[in-house]
């Protein structure tokens, strides 16, 4: 579903609104799965990345496209702090470059250092890294808050991330 929704819907023969938004009886089709199943996936997705229209009629993924699309999201105050979880590897590239959007439209952030550790997690033993958010927001950089309540920002400058002592 995260192909099809945030990267490839084409895999499938579907194509995104300008929105995100894709038409769940064609999701369905080309998928070949049921509405119950497409329902259970969206509700037992654990970073609740997808979500339906009002109506069930559409469907989208609430961030982390790799595809333009406009979420219209409305910017948003962020707290003191925020969190990305990364692994060590990348860390010479983020001192020199901050964090980079990369493929996404996005720099993801986490509200807890636990949620940031996960998403790090992924590829090898986490780092968590600390961002400035309200300073950089003071400093004139918009925030958005995505429906699953990852926060989500253009790119993050070095001087706004603060490294772990140990690497």
């Amino acid at each position: 579903m995260s192909l099809i929704l945030r990267h490839r819907p084409e895999a499938i023969g579907i194509t995104l609104d300008r929105h995100g938004w894709a038409d769940v009886e064609q999701v369905l089709k080309g998928v070949k799965i049921s509405m119950a199943e497409l329902e259970e996936i969206v509700a037992s997705d654990e970073k609740q990345r997808y979500r339906f229209s009002e109506d069930k009629t559409r469907i989208r993924a609430n961030q982390g496209h790799s595809i333009p699309v406009d979420l219209e999201l409305e910017e948003r105050e962020p707290p003191e702090f925020l969190y990305h979880g990364t692994i060590g590897a990348f860390l010479d590239s983020i001192r020199k470059q901050g964090l980079q959007r990369q493929s996404r439209q996005y720099v993801h952030l986490s509200k807890d250092v636990e949620t940031a550790a996960k998403v790090g997690g992924r590829r090898g033993k986490p780092v968590v890294l600390q961002v400035a958010a309200g300073r950089m927001y003071a400093d004139g950089r918009p925030f958005y808050l995505s429906e699953n309540g990852v926060w989500l920002t253009g790119e993050v400058p070095p001087a706004y991330i603060k490294m772990p002592d140990h690497t």
